[in-house]
């Protein structure tokens, strides 16, 4: 089978297009042929083992990548029988790794029957990114006033859908050539990063979900409500230490502030199947649309993934086999 494969750390251009031999399911696994994947952060951070902290942390990139291939984001068709599924069942699922190749051998505990009403590419934009905002948002409530800043990127785009969903009301901080799509998917109101600060805004939110990074921490806690929650999903990018820095100068600062700032990790969590069953009911009763800024195909991966790192998808970033 064709796959894209790491062996050093650098650019897209670095990952080659190999012929590997076709995966074997072992005992509770299914082959899966890929039909659809997407680009993530998640992604090109591996690739380019990228913060350099990174790789000095346990469980971390490691000081040289390991042969492999890269890719989370699965959406196909199963090929062999398991015991929970059978040849020609849809599905898609949050990886490890392993989805930028034509199959990959899957543990039926990650895999979810696809939506009914998305196709390959659309679910193939979901689990990363939406796992990531339904995790991030746990414990909002119907009324509560809810900010994301970082509304058009991937896991923007989710997040203000499923903060509606929960019956919030929802501010988006995006461009303004972005405000339209935002006020599309839920926000009652937006501001344009470029010529507003929304940390002075005067207003006060129950729940700031932060993917951007784009203000201090300090700066961001003046919006937050007193008893509101500060949830870091990321933040820009550095080769050195950020966007990891971020994250964990808000979980240091959480147990010496009135406000709850916790971290939403999709990586770690451990039902990864169960959170995509919650979004497959809500994309079938119409609360969840996927938002795909560009489709490429698998031979223009490595194009996909650039266009991704640079930072100004709208939404997803696709890849069809």
């Amino acid at each position: 089978m064709k796959a894209l494969v790491q062996r050093v750390y650098g650019p897209a251009e670095s990952l080659s297009f190999e012929d590997v031999p076709d995966p074997a399911p072992a005992d509770g696994e299914v082959l899966v042929r890929v039909r659809a994947t997407s680009v993530n952060p998640y992604d090109w951070h591996f690739m380019r083992g990228e913060p350099y902290v990174a790789r000095l942390m346990p469980g971390g990139f490691g000081l040289r990548p390991k042969a492999g291939i890269l890719g989370c984001d699965l959406a196909g068709r199963v090929e062999t029988a398991g015991t929970r599924f059978r040849p020609g069942d849809d599905v898609y699922a949050l990886l490890p790794n392993g989805a930028y190749a034509e199959y990959v051998c899957v543990r039926e505990d990650l895999l979810a029957p696809m939506p009914v009403n998305l196709t390959h590419e659309q679910a193939a934009a979901m689990p990363m990114a939406a796992v990531t905002a339904l995790l991030a948002l746990r414990g909002v409530e119907a009324g509560q006033r809810v900010l994301v800043n970082g509304a058009s990127g991937g896991v923007g785009t989710f997040a203000v859908q499923l903060a509606k969903a929960l019956g919030a009301r929802v501010d988006a901080v995006c461009s303004a050539a972005n405000g339209d799509l935002a006020r599309s998917l839920g926000a009652e109101h937006v501001v344009d990063y470029r010529s507003a600060d929304f940390t002075r805004s005067g207003r006060r939110y129950d729940f700031v979900l932060d993917i951007a990074g784009s203000r201090s921490l300090p700066a961001c806690r003046r919006v937050v409500a007193r008893t509101g929650t500060f949830v870091v999903v990321g933040g820009p990018a550095g080769r050195w230490l950020q966007p990891a820095g971020h994250a964990f100068a808000a979980l240091a600062a959480g147990p010496f502030a009135r406000r709850r700032a916790v971290l939403a990790d999709a990586v770690g969590c451990r039902d990864k199947k169960a959170v995509l069953g919650e979004l497959t009911a809500l994309a079938e009763r119409g609360a969840l649309t996927p938002v795909v800024d560009r489709s490429y195909p698998f031979d223009d991966l490595r194009a996909a993934i650039a266009y991704q790192e640079a930072g100004h998808a709208k939404g997803k970033v696709v890849v069809t086999l």
